[in-house]
């Protein structure tokens, strides 16, 4: 309310002085007319001057003199027949002093109630810097921020029988203790059917089973799935994972788009900004974490204070690669889950074996090692993931796109 009231008296102060200009008709003691007559007699002195240094003839002095007078004549009736006022009309002058004081009262207060923020208090650096640390401190436990989120029904598009096989993955882990191929599949699909706290619960196992051999990637996939279960929200136990994961590998991607979520949460936009920034120069248009950098990133900027900030231009994506055929989408719906499982083995293989062979694009190796992950094949996973390594290593490019897909599947830092 202060602020408002501050406002209003400063565009009431400035439409009044304004207005008692036109009202009067003149600025300073003297009328207008009063300042010309001034010049012109001025003028006259200073033509007997130029006439003493022989800098104009008499005839152009006498014609001179006639003009100025006449002009002295003029300014001497207006200046009698204005008085003070210097013949403004007083009437004219108080309405156009009305509208102009009520267009800049009204105008200015409109115009920051759509530009400016009325309710937002003073912002200096230290204050800012004390809030971030406040809300730092202050952050959400894993529980707490999962205790906010509304009841939502897991996965409930599917299969009777995928829900049947994952009891039986569930079973075979619980029974199988450390069993890391089980567990990687099992915090997989859970994540897959939306159960992230369960699938951040065996990714946990993982990590614990591994114990200094876990890699970045094992407690960025962590992290991730602790954000996803807190809807977005970076809990103290997400921020720490992300912290592990960067201590490891510090340009894992994965980590470094949520750190930037993290850092935008805790009100630290301009270190946010920054994250992202490099992180979108850096990464292939493929990776899943550009297309929200691309969204978020420009008013990010305009809140890091940074004013002249140009959007990367998006280069042109990878196509995906061509699925089945209909035929074979046709023919898998007859098959037995055996059939249809030996399917999927030879397409991977298959897709291996022309890598292998021929060669492809990163986007190629990039998904027979994200597929192997799924499968829980992590050491065939490693295997590609070496190969490409040696492949693309003139390419830094392509080799990141690779190596964020072996991330995701845990083979790679």
């Amino acid at each position: 309310m202060v602020f408002w009231i501050v406002t209003g008296a400063l565009a009431l102060i400035v439409s009044g002085i304004i207005g008692l200009t036109l009202v009067r008709g003149r600025v300073g003691d003297k009328p207008p007319a009063a300042y010309d007559l001034q010049v012109y007699r001025d003028q006259l002195k200073e033509v007997d001057r130029d006439l003493a240094r022989g800098v104009i003839g008499a005839e152009d002095a006498e014609r001179i003199r006639a003009e100025v007078s006449r002009r002295v004549l003029a300014a001497d009736a207006q200046l009698k027949r204005g008085g003070d006022s210097g013949g403004q009309p007083r009437r004219g002058g108080l309405i156009l002093t009305l509208m102009l004081g009520a267009l800049m009262m009204g105008g200015s207060l409109m115009l920051y109630a759509q530009l400016g923020a009325p309710g937002l208090g003073d912002l200096p650096l230290k204050t800012r810097m004390a809030a971030s640390d406040m809300a730092r401190t202050n952050r959400l436990t894993q529980a707490d921020a999962e205790a906010r989120m509304p009841a939502t029904d897991i996965a409930p598009e599917a299969s009777e029988e995928f829900l049947t096989l994952m009891e039986r993955l569930r079973q075979t882990v619980q029974e199988r203790d450390g069993d890391l191929r089980g567990l990687t599949l099992l915090a997989r699909n859970e994540a897959a059917l939306g159960n992230y706290v369960a699938a951040y619960d065996a990714q946990q196992k993982i990590i614990d089973a591994k114990g200094d051999e876990a890699s970045a990637g094992d407690y960025a996939y962590l992290a991730e799935l602790k954000i996803s279960a807190a809807g977005g929200y970076v809990s103290q136990e997400a921020e720490q994972a992300l912290r592990d994961a960067l201590e490891r590998n510090p340009e894992i991607p994965p980590a470094r788009y949520y750190m930037g979520l993290y850092l935008m949460q805790v009100d630290r936009p301009d270190a946010a900004f920054r994250t992202w920034d490099r992180l979108l120069r850096e990464s292939n248009p493929n990776a899943p974490w550009v297309p929200a950098i691309r969204t978020n990133i420009e008013e990010l900027a305009w809140r890091a204070g940074v004013t002249d900030y140009q959007l990367p231009d998006a280069p042109a994506a990878t196509p995906p690669l061509a699925g089945p055929s209909a035929a074979d989408i046709e023919a898998a719906g007859d098959m037995s889950d055996e059939d249809r499982q030996q399917m999927i083995e030879g397409m991977v293989q298959g897709l291996s074996q022309r890598l292998a062979n021929e060669g492809g694009t990163p986007a190629e190796w990039a998904q027979l090692i994200r597929v192997l992950g799924v499968q829980g094949k992590t050491e065939q996973a490693g295997e590609i993931w070496a190969e490409a390594q040696g492949v693309f290593a003139e390419m830094p490019e392509a080799l990141d796109q690779v190596r964020a897909a072996a991330q995701a599947a845990g083979v790679a830092e």
